[in-house]
């Protein structure tokens, strides 16, 4: 252990520790802006200075490891003073723009300025002025707004390998952008939008599509339905003010009626109805010899990721399409036929813990009812903006259910918000429909869980099925290599795009990080254990749609709405 002397209080930590984080044992609040834990340790804003005795200058905190005998000040007047003077300086080339910016009152530099108690700012020179980057689908840039902290780089590069950022020129030309200051959407960006996570400002943000659907609900031609993905309902709450991991579902569909939507639906019905696809699929391609082993299809961003750098194993994606486009070709054929409505007048709206999937239901392909299935998606950040806006409060809302069908779930259908979630809906619905006896123990601990990479062998019957579960896009490269090698030999691999799976999607509240998507993910379970029905087989809504509409899992009509192909693309397209 190293020992050291921080604000006059003893410490002892393990060697490598940095001042940051020994100085966190006396209670100590050292301030950061670029600091991410294990994933951005540059020194680049310098807001974490502290006065180390002997030394000529102050310190960066976050990048000094611990020495023995080292003692340390955090909160001495010239410390603070130094803070506040490098504060000042970033605010002098920020606009300030707080009360129209998407992150006004959740945002880490404005935090900052009144924790300083900055109420004017000294410096007055030259400001750097870029046009904004909005040619994604999904991801909006204000070069403007940027501090330079390098969080978004760390992130696209060391967690998700895909590198669509990077420092463009240097001192204060310095622009954080993708190669060459190109657009977004030529880069080969999966839209995942992790990087709007981490951004301490309003620089990387979603786009915001509330306006489509306020116009939409306006219109009195229009039927606007809406579904809601597993993760929202234990998500919304704490864009609402409430603690991570709240429940908030019959609230949140109370507060959607009282919005003005039409219908509320839920995407858990559509992920069962994933399985009863993918499930067939993959006992399909182990019986006949297909392609293995089988890849999840539900994560958008990881299949952006896939066709740009593993086009070489599109064969291996399954071909179904995510629950959220496979619920919307079902509102504009099955539902408009059942309720008599003209197809062309069908709104669907889609709430997704994810920016991705603003991209998903854009792509060409996703017109398989004759009409764009998914009209428009917004993140669990816009519909928390939605509530606010009609001055709802939707915590003390009394619980609502979904509308029928295509409200109807089950379990299974919840836990697709966690990592792990797809395998082991998958693996309940395969286990009984391969044995045809009950599964008794339907809780697969073996796929639950944040790590990296998951490797198991579950015995279905006679059949022992070998599994991989992976989140986060670098995490998937290493189990793609393994497979692209030949080194695996595995039956089945879920991929969720994001660290924690959809729960930490990146359109969900902020902050998130690994405390906050812990307990997103024990209330995922805690939900699951409350559903009556748990199997996505057992669905009576899903029993009824093939009797009524799609035949049979893999027929000709599920085929026609409900898989899709995919397309390489390479890198820089």
């Amino acid at each position: 252990m190293i020992n050291l002397t921080i604000d006059n209080q003893k410490v002892a930590v393990e060697p490598g520790t940095t001042i940051l984080e020994a100085a966190k044992n006396t209670g100590a609040k050292i301030p950061t802006l670029c600091y991410l834990k294990d994933i951005n340790v540059v020194g680049a804003c310098r807001i974490c200075l502290v006065e180390v005795e002997g030394a000529k200058t102050f310190i960066p905190s976050c990048v000094t490891p611990v020495a023995e005998g080292m003692v340390v000040r955090t909160n001495t007047p010239a410390v603070i003073k130094a803070r506040k003077l490098v504060l000042e300086l970033i605010l002098s080339d920020h606009p300030m723009e707080c009360l129209t910016c998407l992150r006004n009152q959740n945002c880490e530099l404005q935090d900052l300025a009144r924790e300083f108690g900055i109420t004017e700012v000294r410096f007055d020179g030259a400001k750097s002025e870029y046009p904004i980057d909005d040619s994604s689908p999904a991801i909006t840039r204000d070069p403007r707004k940027c501090i330079l902290c390098r969080r978004c780089i760390s992130v696209c590069t060391n967690v998700q390998t895909v590198t669509a950022l990077c420092a463009e020129n240097r001192g204060f030309e310095t622009l954080i952008a993708p190669a060459f200051n190109e657009k977004l959407a030529n880069m080969e960006c999966v839209q995942c939008g992790q990087c709007t996570l981490v951004c301490p400002t309003g620089a990387i943000v979603e786009r915001d599509d509330t306006a489509k659907v306020w116009a939409a609900i306006a219109d009195p031609k229009k039927h606007v339905v809406v579904q809601t993905a597993p993760a929202t309902r234990v998500q919304l709450g704490e864009a609402l003010g409430a603690e991570p991991g709240s429940i908030v579902t019959g609230q949140m569909v109370a507060g959607l009626r009282r919005l003005g939507f039409d219908k509320v639906f839920d995407t858990d019905f559509a992920a069962d109805l994933t399985i009863m696809e993918e499930g067939n699929e993959l006992l399909q391609r182990i019986t006949t010899g297909g392609t293995l082993p089988m890849i999840t299809s539900c994560s958008p961003g990881w299949i952006k990721f896939c066709e740009h750098f593993y086009p070489d194993l599109l064969d291996n994606l399954s071909t179904c399409k995510s629950p959220q486009q496979m619920f919307g070709p079902l509102v504009k054929t099955y539902y408009a036929q059942k309720e008599g409505i003209d197809p062309a007048d069908i709104y669907c709206v889609s709430i997704m813990p994810c920016t991705a999937k603003k991209y998903e239901c854009q792509r060409p392909e996703m017109n398989s009812s004759g009409y764009q299935d998914v009209d428009v998606s917004l993140t669990t950040r816009e519909l928390g903006r939605m509530f606010r806006q009609a001055g709802l409060d939707v915590t003390n809302l009394p619980d609502e259910k979904y509308d029928e069908p295509l409200g109807i779930s089950t379990g299974a259908g919840e836990i697709f918000g966690a990592s792990g979630g797809v395998m082991e809906a998958a693996l309940r619905t395969v286990y009984e429909v391969v044995t045809g006896e009950t599964l008794e123990n339907i809780d697969f601990e073996v796929c639950r869980g944040i790590t990296g990479v998951k490797e198991a062998t579950v015995q279905v019957g006679d059949l022992s099925v070998k599994v991989a579960i992976t989140n986060g896009l670098g995490n998937a490269r290493k189990v793609l290599d393994k497979v692209r090698s030949g080194e695996a030999d595995y039956h089945f691999i879920e991929v969720m795009a994001c660290p924690g799976g959809c729960i930490g999607g990146g359109g969900s509240p902020i902050p998130t990080n690994t405390e906050v998507r812990l307990k997103r993910i024990e209330a995922t379970y805690t939900e699951d254990e409350r559903m009556t029905l748990r199997k996505s087989h057992e669905n009576p809504a899903i029993i009824a749609l093939y009797d009524e509409f799609l035949g049979k899992p893999l027929g000709h009509k599920s085929h026609e709405l409900l898989h899709t192909k995919y397309t390489p693309r390479g890198v820089n397209k």
